[in-house]
């Protein structure tokens, strides 16, 4: 069963990977790049702690938590722990893969890529009320094409970012439910 699960995960690499184009290439390093997404992490920041004032603040202390957890397991545990080559780094792939823009580290499993943004999105869509939707349906988005660039890019196998987005999700789950404890023992917190 889990050798049938490793041949699909590298054959649908090998799918993604190879649809590769010079246009293409740019758009998804671009995505990839953690630094790109300052302005839009700050603008977040800013909306939140404009609009919600104190219940602001938590939220983003909350959302940063689930974050760096999400980082910390990761990278910090599960790379380790499971050891997996990310595709650059696996040899019976050098005659199919397409690295575009370097490799990064030996292990892929999980990608914190997709952990971290799905942390982000999934949090801030358990939280914010229903008149959000398409910021909503933004965050969700702009976390599929981050973990879609990722093994585009050659550097992450699909049930890498499969992996990570699970964790992150899962993560942010708890940070709502702390969140909404938080909020419920402290409501002055509330505008």
């Amino acid at each position: 069963m889990i050798e049938a699960l490793e041949k699909l995960d590298k054959e649908l690499f090998v799918y993604i990977n190879g649809l590769h184009s010079p246009f293409w290439d740019v758009i998804m390093i671009f995505m990839s790049e953690k630094l790109v997404w300052i302005p839009f992490y700050l603008a977040i920041t800013g909306y939140v702690v404009y609009r919600y004032r104190r219940q602001g603040i938590l939220m983003l202390l909350v959302a940063g938590a689930s974050i760096g957890l999400a980082d910390f397991v990761a990278s910090g545990i599960f790379k380790k722990t499971f050891a997996r080559l990310r595709p650059c780094h696996d040899t019976t792939l050098d005659a199919v893969i397409n690295v575009v823009h370097g490799c990064g580290g030996q292990f892929g499993f999980m990608s914190s890529h997709a952990a971290t943004t799905f942390a982000l999105a999934v949090f801030f869509n358990l939280i914010l009320s229903g008149r959000y939707y398409i910021f909503k349906i933004i965050l969700v988005a702009w976390a599929v094409l981050i973990c879609y660039s990722r093994v585009y890019l050659g550097v992450h196998f699909p049930m890498d970012v499969i992996g990570g987005a699970l964790l992150g999700a899962m993560l942010a789950y708890l940070g709502a439910i702390v969140y909404n404890l938080l909020m419920n023992r402290y409501p002055g917190l509330k505008r």
